[in-house]
């Protein structure tokens, strides 16, 4: 209901912003509670695409049980994501090149590594490499959009670890798995990210030692509405969001 509340301040039409949605924010200010019998609900703990550490996946599959005591329909399945890292990894480098080039060239000793490393990536595409990987991606979306035809959501991790001591600067391995970026090791957001289809991030339980894991909600694209309705759903089924941590000062 907070995000919703958010969402109704900053969504609407607005003639400085060319892609704006012109529904009414107001819809965001009504009430969530929906009856989700006979929702066609996918699960996929991968997108055929990464590794998941053991006890994200446990504690994920155990919250699946909820959409079922609401009366959704939950099967594996999941779109195809064939290239998406490729094309995240090609728009995000030009991203950073376009943004970071100057600061690259006058302040490159006072940058993180992994930003140069990015900006680096992105100075040696050619306009080639950016215009197929904004084709690929135009064709990703298809696929997902064309998935959403037959399930309302789809649900995967949010991350691919448990939350991981500060002083660890990014993750090298998940099960054995290199990961070769900064970026691999949370490719389940980044990769649902590239298709611009509405996605919830929702406390679903903890792990033994009581770190929290989170499950995604995604939807067909405009979608945000049904998200939070579902997100809201399954709040009121787990509690999970009343636990806090103690904190010492």
């Amino acid at each position: 209901s907070d995000v919703a509340l958010l969402l109704s301040v900053m969504a609407g039409a607005d003639p400085l912003d060319p892609i704006s949605i012109t529904e009414s924010p107001e819809r965001y200010r009504e009430p969530l509670a929906r009856d989700f019998k006979g929702a066609r609900i996918a699960w996929s703990p991968d997108l055929g695409q990464f590794p998941v550490a053991p006890v994200v996946l446990s504690t994920l599959e155990g919250s699946l049980t909820h959409f079922t005591d609401l009366g959704c329909n939950v099967e594996p399945a999941h779109p195809d994501f064939s290239g998406a890292a490729d094309i995240f990894q090609v728009l995000r480098s030009g991203g950073f090149a376009a943004g970071h080039a100057q600061e690259l060239e006058h302040y490159r000793d006072q940058m993180k590594d992994t930003v140069i490393w990015n900006t680096e990536q992105g100075l040696k595409l050619t306009a080639l490499d950016v215009s197929r990987a904004q084709a690929q991606r135009a064709v990703l979306f298809q696929r997902v959009h064309e998935f959403f035809v037959n399930y309302d959501f789809l649900l995967l991790p949010v991350t691919q670890v448990l939350p991981f001591p500060i002083e660890t600067d990014w993750v090298r391995d998940i099960n054995g798995v290199e990961m070769k970026t900064y970026i691999d090791w949370m490719m389940s957001c980044s990769l649902i990210s590239l298709t611009e289809h509405p996605a919830l991030s929702m406390p679903c339980g903890f792990s033994p030692d009581g770190l929290p894991v989170g499950l995604q909600i995604v939807g067909p694209a405009r979608g945000e509405l049904d998200v939070l309705q579902l997100g809201f759903a399954f709040e009121q089924c787990t509690r999970t969001a009343d636990r806090h941590p103690d904190i010492t000062l």
